[in-house]
C-alpha cells in the first residue's frame, strides 16, 4: 500500500511483520549460513521497512533490523568487543540513488569531494589487530559492537600476514572471501558426501571461518582483501586510496581495481565497467562501494548508529531470466548420492548458455515446488552456479501436478534411503552400475591410479558390453576385448593396456585415494599411507590409531575403518592383490627424508607457467615425495619458484619479493642430483 494511504497504526502492524521476516532471514543468512530467500528479496523487504519507519518515526523499535549491524555471534567462540564499532554500509540500487548520495555530500561541504571506488567483495567482514607488527587477534564483525575471536582460523589463510613489514600497532579491517573455484569444489565435495551445498560463496566463507577446527578452515582455501583501519592517525596518508597502498606495503592483500573518481561521470563509468566484468572475476562481487577519498573528511562526516555517512554501496541488480523446465533427471554419484537436475530450454545467463540447473536434493525440490512444465526464474548463485529461484505461478499449466520424488535408484532400481539424517537420497547397492562407473572414473583419474586414456565414455562402453563390473576387472581386460570398442584400433588398445599395466606398480596412496572412501582426499591418503606403510596394516588399524595422524581426526578415521570392515571391500582388495596391484607405500618416509639430508626437505615451492618435459602434477608429486611443500601462491615464506613458459603474476611477485626462481632446466638438474 502506498505510504500516503495508510495510517500510523497500519504502518506499525506492517513494520512488525516485516521485522519478523527480516530477523528470521538474517538469522538464516548470518548465523546459520543457509539463506532461504534471495538477496534481492531481503533488500526489497528491508527498503520497505526503511520507508515505513522514515514516514512514521514513532513506530521505530530499538530491535529493528534498521538499527542493527551485521550478523550475530555464535556460541563456541570468545566474544571480542570492538572499541571502534565495525559498521555496515548503506545500500542504493539505482544510478539515481547513487547520484543523490553524491549530491547530498557535495551540498554539505564547500570543499570539493573526490571519491574512491572499490569492488564490493561478497564475503565476511573481519578485523585483524597487530601489536608491534605481530598478529595478535582476528575477529568477525558480529553485531558491530561485539564479534567472535577467530584468530586460529584466520591464521590458516595465506593472504593474512602474521608479521607486518613495520612494527606498528594497528587494527585492519577487510573482507574474507572464498574464490569461485574453491566454492565450486567445496559444493561438489559436499554434495558427493550427502551434505547440503552452500548457497553462495559468502555463506561458504562464513561457514568456513566459523569452524571450531582450524584445519577445516585451512582446507577451504579462503582469501582476503583488506580495505580499512579502525584509526588512521598512525598512518602516513590522509586518503582512502593512499591507505590501500600503505596496507599493501605493510604486507596485506588489497584489491588492485580501486579507482579515484573526481566526478559522478567517473563513478558511473567505474560501475558500468565492473558490472560488465564481474562474471570473469575469480571472486564474487555484488556491487561497488563509493567512499569519500579524504580521511579527514570521512571523520568530519561521521556516521549514523549503523552506517557511515561518507560511504555507500551500489548493489548490482540480480540478473534473472525466464525459461521452461522440460524434464527433471536424477543422476547417481560415486558415493551413491542421487541428485535431481532440471533440464530447461537453453537461455543466455551471465555470459553463458544454460540449460541445466541442479535442484540439489528432494527437500529443496519440494520446498521450491518445481514441476515439469513450469516457467521458472533462473539466476547464477554467487555468479557461478545456475539456480532456480522460483516458478512463475501465473504461467504454470492448469494440468500441472506436484513432482513425485523417486523411491528407486534410476540406475539399478534399488530402494533409495536417507542415511544419518542426511538431506540427500542414496542408493546403497554396492553393485549399482552408475556408482560403479563413477567409481571407476575416479579410480582411473590422474590423482588416483592415473590410467591415461580411460575416461567416462570408454568405461560406459565396457559396462554396456559386460566386460567390466569393478575396478579389479580393469586388470583382466584383453587386447581383443578393447578392439571391439568404438573408435578403438590396435594403437589405442595397446596404449590403454600399457597404462593399466603401469598402474599396477603405483604407490598405495594412489590406490587408497582411488578406492573412493568418503572424506579421504589425496593428502589424507598420502599421510595415512606414510603412517601404515601398506594396505594390510591399514585394514588392521583402529579408528583411534588413524585419528592420531596429524590433521586426520575421527571423521576420516571412522570412514576408513567402516569401509575396510565391509566384506565387499575386503573381497575387492583380495582381487586387486591377485591381479598384481601394489599394496605398499613406495614413497620416502619422514624419517628417511630427515636422514637423507635432501635439499628439498622442508622447502616451500611454487610452480608457474607451462613445463615442457614434466607435467605440473608429476612435478608436484616428485617434490612432495622429497619432502617439499607445493603451494599455489607466492608469499614471503616461499623458498623457490619454478618458472615454465608464459609465467603469470606469480613470477612477477617472486621477483618483487626477491624469491629465488628456477627455470625448468635447473629444476630437472636438481631432481637428477637427488637420485
Amino acid at each position: 500500500m502506498a505510504l500516503e494511504k495508510i495510517s500510523e497504526q497500519q504502518a506499525a502492524e506492517e513494520a512488525a511483520n516485516l521485522r519478523a521476516k527480516l530477523n528470521k532471514w538474517s538469522d538464516e543468512y548470518y548465523t546459520y549460513d543457509s539463506p532461504s530467500v534471495e538477496d534481492s528479496v531481503y533488500d526489497q523487504t528491508y527498503e520497505r521497512l526503511v520507508e515505513l519507519e522514515t514516514q512514521f518515526p514513532n513506530i521505530v523499535t530499538p530491535d529493528s533490523p534498521t538499527q542493527k549491524v551485521g550478523d550475530h555471534t555464535l556460541p563456541g567462540f570468545t566474544k571480542v568487543p570492538h572499541e571502534i564499532p565495525m559498521l555496515s554500509l548503506g545500500d542504493v540500487f539505482s544510478k539515481e540513488e547513487l547520484g543523490d548520495f553524491v549530491d547530498r555530500l557535495t551540498d554539505s561541504d564547500a570543499v570539493p569531494f573526490n571519491y574512491n571506488c572499490e569492488l564490493k567483495i561478497d564475503g565476511l567482514a573481519i578485523s585483524l589487530r597487530y601489536e608491534n607488527g605481530i598478529l595478535v587477534q582476528g575477529s568477525t564483525r558480529g553485531n558491530g559492537q561485539i564479534g567472535e575471536d577467530i584468530t586460529r582460523n584466520l591464521k590458516t589463510i595465506k593472504s593474512i600476514p602474521r608479521k607486518l613489514t613495520r612494527p606498528i600497532n594497528i587494527e585492519v579491517r577487510g573482507e574474507c572471501y572464498m574464490p569461485k573455484s574453491s566454492f565450486a569444489s567445496l559444493n561438489e565435495e559436499r554434495q558427493n558426501n550427502g551434505l547440503e551445498p552452500f548457497a553462495n560463496p559468502r555463506n561458504a566463507a562464513a561457514g568456513s571461518l566459523r569452524q571450531l577446527d582450524p584445519r577445516v578452515t585451512a582446507r577451504r582455501k579462503l582469501s582476503t582483501f583488506m580495505y580499512n583501519v579502525a584509526d588512521y592517525d598512525d598512518l602516513e596518508t590522509d586518503t582512502q586510496s593512499g591507505l590501500l597502498e600503505e596496507l599493501k606495503a605493510l604486507g596485506f592483500t588489497i584489491n588492485p581495481t580501486y579507482r579515484v573518481a573526481h566526478s559522478m561521470n567517473a563513478i558511473d563509468a567505474y560501475v558500468d565497467q565492473y558490472q560488465q566484468l564481474r562474471d570473469g572475476l575469480p571472486y564474487g562481487i555484488d556491487g561497488i562501494v563509493i567512499k569519500v577519498n579524504s580521511l579527514p573528511l570521512q571523520r568530519s562526516l561521521g556516521a549514523t548508529v549503523k552506517v557511515p555517512r561518507w560511504a555507500i554501496a551500489f548493489k548490482f541488480p540480480p540478473e534473472e531470466v525466464q525459461t521452461v523446465v522440460r524434464e527433471i533427471v536424477w543422476t547417481v554419484g560415486r558415493t551413491g548420492v542421487v541428485t535431481p537436475t532440471a533440464v530447461m530450454d537453453p537461455v543466455t545467463l551471465a555470459g553463458s548458455t544454460v540449460s541445466r540447473a541442479s535442484l540439489h536434493n528432494p527437500d529443496y525440490l519440494q520446498e521450491k515446488d518445481i514441476r515439469v512444465g513450469d516457467t521458472v526464474k533462473l539466476h547464477k548463485a554467487g555468479d557461478i552456479i545456475p539456480e532456480i529461484s522460483q516458478y512463475i505461478a501465473e504461467k504454470r499449466p492448469k494440468e500441472s501436478q506436484p513432482y513425485s520424488i523417486p523411491t528407486k535408484c534410476p540406475s539399478c532400481g534399488s530402494k533409495l534411503v536417507h542415511l544419518d539424517e542426511e538431506v540427500a537420497l542414496r542408493c546403497i547397492n554396492p553393485k549399482c552400475p552408475a556408482q560403479l562407473q563413477e567409481g571407476l572414473t575416479h579410480f582411473a583419474s590422474r590423482d588416483a591410479m592415473n590410467i591415461d586414456g580411460l575416461g567416462p565414455k570408454i568405461i560406459a562402453q565396457l559396462f554396456d558390453k559386460h566386460m567390466l563390473n569393478d575396478v579389479a576387472g580393469l586388470y583382466e581386460l584383453t587386447f581383443d576385448q578393447l578392439l571391439t570398442l568404438d573408435k578403438f584400433g590396435e594403437k589405442s588398445a595397446g596404449n590403454l593396456l600399457a597404462a593399466i599395466e603401469n598402474s599396477r606398480g603405483n604407490s598405495c596412496e594412489r590406490l587408497l585415494y582411488g578406492l573412493g572412501i568418503r572424506h579421504v582426499g589425496i593428502k589424507a591418503a598420502r599421510l595415512i599411507s606414510q603412517r601404515f606403510k601398506n594396505i594390510d596394516k591399514l585394514m588392521a588399524a583402529s579408528a583411534q590409531e588413524i585419528a592420531e595422524i596429524d590433521t586426520m581426526g575421527m571423521i576420516i578415521a571412522d570412514s576408513v575403518v567402516t569401509y575396510f570392515s565391509m566384506p565387499e571391500s575386503k573381497e575387492l582388495i583380495q582381487q586387486l592383490k591377485q591381479v598384481g596391484v601394489n599394496m605398499d607405500y613406495l614413497g620416502v618416509s619422514d624419517e628417511q627424508l630427515a636422514e637423507s639430508g635432501s635439499f628439498f626437505t622442508g622447502k616451500k615451492f611454487v610452480l608457474t607457467g607451462k613445463l615442457q618435459e614434466i607435467t605440473r602434477p608429476d612435478a608436484t608429486q616428485w617434490l612432495e615425495d622429497h619432502g617439499a611443500t607445493v603451494s599455489g601462491s607466492v608469499s614471503k615464506k616461499t623458498d623457490i619458484v619454478v618458472v615454465g613458459e608464459d609465467p603469470g603474476s606469480k613470477y612477477d611477485k617472486a621477483k618483487n619479493l626477491g624469491i629465488e626462481t628456477w627455470d625448468e632446466a635447473h629444476f630437472r638438474e636438481a631432481m637428477a642430483n637427488e637420485k
